[in-house]
């Protein structure tokens, strides 16, 4: 009996930790490509966060990207473009992804995640002055504050 009570009680804590962690966490971003060519200038942002309409119209406007011209070559966009559309978050909605596209609208196409009401519920306390000292700089410096980000982990480090 009480086996049988503790297996039970392994069986509720493995759960609910992985259910707890499932919603902090999304799959890393794991192709050379899009490691390098968006990791250059930013993280590499997991695909997760955006439907794949989202990067399809990103790759579509690389050379107005943010402002910046990101522009890569053409086997290079269609490289990239493959992974993150095959990998978005309404064809995969694993773990964060699920309450990230929750808002997405149907047929919508938003180009960024600081837009997603989770998000924004997430960091309404950040202030410019708690992104300099973090040495954040900027609300979309993942890193500076969850340091697995680029493993796809965003719990609060």
């Amino acid at each position: 009996m009480l086996r049988a009570c503790l297996g039970a009680a392994f069986l509720v804590a493995v759960h609910a930790g992985s259910a707890w962690a499932d919603q902090d966490w999304v799959p890393p971003v794991t192709d050379p490509a899009t490691l390098k060519e968006c990791g250059e200038c930013h993280m590499a942002f997991q695909p997760a966060f955006l439907p794949a309409r989202s990067w399809d119209k990103m790759m579509d406007t690389l050379d107005d990207h943010f402002g910046d011209n990101a522009s890569l070559p053409a086997d290079t966009t269609a490289a990239i473009r493959a992974y993150l559309t095959a990998n978005a978050g309404d064809v995969r909605p694993q773990g964060l992804a699920r309450s990230f596209m929750a808002w997405v609208e149907p047929g919508g196409a938003p180009q960024r995640l600081t837009e997603n009401p989770d998000f924004r519920r997430e960091h309404r306390k950040i202030t410019a002055q708690k992104l300099q000292r973090s040495g954040a700089l900027s609300i979309v410096n993942c890193p500076a504050c969850h340091q697995g980000a680029d493993r796809g982990w965003y719990d609060d480090d």
